[in-house]
């Protein structure tokens, strides 16, 4: 039960709205069990004795009960409501939190689909726990305690006789609970497993298509969705089970009563009105019964979701603040790697890797996929911690300064371009939406993006789409590279910008580029090796080691990895004829 205290502990800052709650439903649950009691006179002084200042007293009574309780029983759903529905705003906050501070590696590890998961439906199920579980916890025990002292004030042999089936409901509720719990944990995990396959296709919905694979996605997503069903029907059953059983063994309380008391009233040891009234009583009695049973499988079904959004929320990311971390100010001087291995899921991917890049110096990493180049460039902004070995900017180790003032010193254009589903400002200005019109416009008009943007239906206010779908490749691209010199960061980090343009888009873009890398310290992973003729050296990695480092000329001279990774992708190299080759990727 620990996860079910932790999410009750959520409510703390909402005591006084809860203490009220409380209050009003103890009241409900009080005037609840109460009804009995008016039960006796009534039947006795009423309808046997036919006293008629009884009537004129009794329906008052009644009305007046009935009317405070529903009164009381409204205060408590809107209290109880909002205090759930503000913890799961609360909750669902921390989750998101959590997540946007865990390192790439976890996005590896967790689908996209799964991650929308928690915070969606697993976040549901709590709520249903916080709001109802609570309160039907708080109400309906009140309510308990005051319609047993009720029986056994009314006849408490009778109460003994009814009591004899409780025991006999500890079995099925602790059974169907633990049950509930295992079911609600893989319905949710199919829920994931469903919610991850519906945004992989609907996002790559041009390859399914391109592929006329819409019939076999559709037959995966129908085998999840049934399996889905499955677990859904595992648990309306348990819930359907658990009414008719409290039932059937409060039949054989209440049989066991009906008997006894109908003796007693026969033999004159009790008066109707008693018997009713005590039958009443019982009769409701089994009705909160019955709830905390479903109760039961209810908070099972949220401690299950608690289970699985606490596994995110106490999850410590992999890459942290140091205690005291210092800020790093603005690059003077060099960056340096220094015997730096890295592995992945303990498979080595850089191994003892030393670099020297001075500030303002243009570096090109080239190599075949899987070589390491992304890897190593990713360890600069701290996306990764090395394995062994250190990188310094200015000499201070990255590790002791902040990820704030670290990462706020690097922008990045990668090969997929990452856009949002708003503006075409917003875009440029994100990381700084404080920036003013005329700086947008000057970083969009240095990345060559100006003119197409002004054509747009609304400008610069346009829409671009999920991902910039309304955009072509160079335009987005464009867009990203707005972004990066409206950063104005030191390090520039440019990661295969190029490599999915067609020629024309690749000439706009190079420019967009070209004024982009002015007065920066820039690495670059290429693709088109033309791209790089101009960098200050070339890095050639092979199976995560340098094998060879210097400037075009220097390379091609040498005749060794990277003269052999220019042959491959140019013919003619001695005409000057040059031209794509396949993507190495």
């Amino acid at each position: 039960m620990e996860i079910f205290k932790r999410l009750l502990q959520m409510a703390r800052p909402y005591t006084s709205r809860f203490i009220l709650a409380m209050i009003f439903m103890l009241i409900a649950g009080g005037l609840q069990a109460s009804l009995p009691l008016v039960s006796k006179p009534a039947i006795d002084e009423i309808f046997v004795s036919k006293d008629m200042t009884a009537l004129t007293w009794i329906p008052f009574v009644i009305i007046g009960i009935f009317l405070f309780k529903g009164l009381c029983s409204y205060g408590q759903v809107i209290l109880m409501s909002s205090i759930g529905m503000r913890i799961v705003t609360d909750l669902r906050n921390r989750l998101y939190e959590c997540i946007q501070r865990q390192s790439l590696a976890f996005f590896t590890e967790n689908s996209t689909g799964i991650l929308m998961s928690r915070i969606t439906n697993d976040v549901l199920s709590v709520q249903t726990t916080v709001s109802e579980a609570v309160t039907a916890l708080v109400k309906d025990s009140f309510t308990l305690i005051c319609l047993v002292g009720v029986i056994f004030y009314t006849d408490w042999k009778l109460a003994l006789i009814a009591m004899v089936v409780f025991p006999l409901t500890a079995y099925p509720i602790a059974h169907f609970g633990k049950k509930m719990r295992k079911v609600t944990t893989a319905s949710q995990i199919t829920m994931g497993a469903l919610t991850s396959l519906l945004q992989e296709t609907i996002s790559g919905t041009r390859i399914v298509k391109a592929f006329g694979m819409e019939k076999y996605e559709s037959k995966r997503f129908n085998v999840e969705n049934e399996r889905l069903f499955s677990l859904v029907m595992k648990t309306i059953s348990v819930n359907a089970i658990s009414s008719p059983l409290m039932e059937f063994l409060g039949g054989l309380g209440i049989a066991a009563v009906i008997f006894y008391g109908g003796y007693s009233v026969v033999h004159g040891y009790s008066t109707p009105g008693k018997f009713f009234s005590f039958l009443a009583a019982l009769l409701m009695l089994y009705e909160p019964v019955k709830r905390l049973t479903n109760i039961n499988n209810t908070i099972n079904q949220g401690i299950a979701g608690g289970e699985r959004i606490f596994s995110i929320i106490d999850r410590v990311p992999d890459i942290i603040d140091k205690p005291g971390a210092a800020n790093l100010p603005p690059i003077t001087k060099s960056i340096d790697i220094e015997n730096v291995t890295f592995r992945y899921e303990e498979k080595p991917v850089l191994n003892n890797i030393n670099l020297s890049i001075k500030a303002g110096e243009v570096v090109a990493f080239v190599g075949m996929s899987g070589g390491g180049k992304t890897s190593l460039v990713n360890l600069i902004p701290r996306f990764y911690d090395v394995s062994e070995g250190r990188v310094l900017i200015d000499g201070r180790d990255i590790r002791d300064v902040t990820l704030q003032s670290l990462r706020s010193q690097v922008a990045i254009v990668t090969q997929q371009t990452i856009l949002f589903n708003d503006t075409v400002k917003n875009n440029i200005a994100y990381g700084d939406i404080q920036r003013t019109d005329e700086d947008i416009v000057n970083a969009a008009k240095a990345a060559n993006a100006h003119d197409f943007i002004v054509k747009l239906p609304q400008g610069y206010d346009s829409n671009i789409g999920e991902l910039g779908t309304k955009l072509s490749g160079g335009e987005k691209q464009r867009i990203s590279i707005a972004r990066a010199l409206l950063k104005d960061a030191p390090i520039l980090i440019l990661d295969e910008a190029t490599s999915s343009l067609d020629t024309e888009a690749e000439i706009e873009v190079q420019e967009a580029l070209d004024n982009l890398m002015k007065g920066r310290t820039t690495l670059v992973i290429a693709h088109r090796l033309s791209t790089i003729r101009n960098a200050d050296r070339i890095i050639a990695l092979v199976n995560g080691e340098i094998v060879e480092e210097g400037n075009h000329e220097t390379l091609m001279a040498k005749k060794g990895e990277y003269y052999r990774l220019y042959n491959l992708q140019f013919k003619d190299e001695g005409n000057g004829n040059d031209r794509l080759a396949k993507d190495m990727e």
